[in-house]
């Protein structure tokens, strides 16, 4: 009898989405295909499936312990998120030859599906970092008597999602920082620099709006320029390793002793990255913006704000939101971080319209004979009825304004 011969071994997702490539979240179900294509007709003992998902640390460090002795320290750590077997064809026992128990598949394709779910509890999202790796996969193994096993894995992608339309990542970050140079015994005039953005929850894609002021009272010449930084924390035996990476950058106009340079809403785009990682007690990945001040022969004054990069971008209604409160807060003096006095509260109604006028106005106005035609009689009478209704509860004009003072230091005249 010839033994015929395995062609192929593949694995298949089922997958649900128009790119095709297979991307899930937990709670979700993970299914597809393992196809084997045989030419001839062959023996097998078994076929098993074995998916997992799990988060691996992995860095070394070298130690001098003497004058010529070193040695090197391993630094290792994992998490499992799930482990999941599946016998898809014969039994469980792979460790003997017997002729028991086999199952003969003839020649040609043939297909066996598989399906689990993902635990109901967050995930890290699919992640590949310099000391670390977040990896979710599917393996099968085709087991025959006399014959190493075929195998063949395929990983899959998760995304734990991060929603940035929740209160804490639609708050706007801002800060203010200031920086005297010294140089021997002379001092020069201080640089100054304000921050804000509209949020702190971004999507791959999205621009970030950078509202800044860079005030330069020194006798250098300095470079304003912003800079988003992945930061990738890994954790094991108790040790941390931190890599820091720039994602994208923007340069300023220089600028001179005396000068002050203004951002209003100058844009930096966010390029395809990983979203954050927060919720892994062994791999952490944050995002932050970092708008500074370049300073020739000194350090710079820098600010970092924190970003989130999440995988659901901004609804409609949250942009505008983000949208409208900025521009009020951009009128205010949003760089000292500071909110005027409650104004005084509005007159009330009756002080300002008598029930005289209000009946009054609901009789037919010569004046108004034309545009009465003009409108129909329902839109018409609508527009009556309102004509003295109260003002809105909100008003934005403050009747006794603060006179705001500056503290800052002014530059000297030259």
């Amino acid at each position: 009898m010839v033994l015929g011969k395995v062609k192929s071994l593949t694995i298949s997702f089922d997958c649900l989405n128009d790119s095709n490539v297979p991307v899930y979240s937990s709670g979700d179900t993970v299914s597809g295909r393992v196809s084997l294509e045989v030419t001839g007709e062959i023996r097998v003992k078994s076929l098993k499936i074995h998916a997992r998902g799990h988060a691996k640390v992995r860095w070394t460090e070298s130690r001098n312990a003497g004058s010529n002795t070193a040695y090197t320290q391993n630094y290792t750590e994992e998490v499992e998120y799930f482990n999941h077997k599946d016998i898809l064809i014969g039994h469980e026992r792979d460790d003997d030859n017997s002729e028991e128990g086999l199952h003969t598949i003839h020649s040609g394709r043939h297909e066996y599906a598989f399906s689990f779910e993902l635990p109901q509890t967050p995930l890290a999202t699919s992640f590949e970092g310099r000391h670390g790796s977040v990896r979710y996969w599917v393996k099968a193994e085709l087991h025959r008597p006399w014959l190493l096993p075929v195998k063949l894995k395929k990983e899959f992608t998760v995304f734990e999602h991060i929603d940035i339309n929740t209160p804490s990542l639609l708050s706007p970050q801002a800060g203010t920082k200031e920086k005297t140079l010294c140089c021997w015994f002379c001092t020069s005039g201080p640089i100054s620099l304000s921050a804000k953005i509209e949020r702190k929850g971004y999507t791959p894609g999205e621009s970030i709006q950078i509202f800044a002021e860079i005030e330069n009272c020194s006798s250098r010449v300095v470079v304003p320029k912003a800079a988003i930084y992945q930061t990738q924390a890994f954790y094991a035996k108790g040790k941390m390793k931190e890599v820091k990476q720039l994602v994208a950058s923007l340069r300023g106009e220089s600028l001179s002793s005396g000068k002050t340079e203004t951002w209003n809403g100058k844009q930096l785009k966010i390029p395809p990255v990983s979203p954050s990682i927060l919720d892994c007690s062994i791999i952490r990945v944050e995002y932050s913006l970092m708008v500074y001040v370049d300073i020739p022969g000194a350090m710079d004054l820098f600010l970092n704000l924190p970003l989130v990069i999440g995988t659901i971008p901004l609804h409609p209604f949250g942009s505008r939101t983000s949208s409208v409160s900025s521009q009020g807060s951009m009128n205010m003096n949003w760089l000292g971080l500071t909110l005027p006095e409650r104004p005084e509260a509005p007159p009330s109604y009756a002080e300002v319209v008598t029930e005289e006028q209000r009946q009054s106005s609901l009789a037919p106005l010569g004046a108004c004979d034309d545009f009465e035609r003009a409108l129909p009689g329902p839109l018409f009478a609508y527009i009556q009825e309102f004509r003295f209704l109260p003002p809105p509860l909100y008003s934005e004009i403050d009747p006794n304004p603060d006179q705001p003072t500056d503290d800052r230091p002014s530059c000297p005249s030259r």
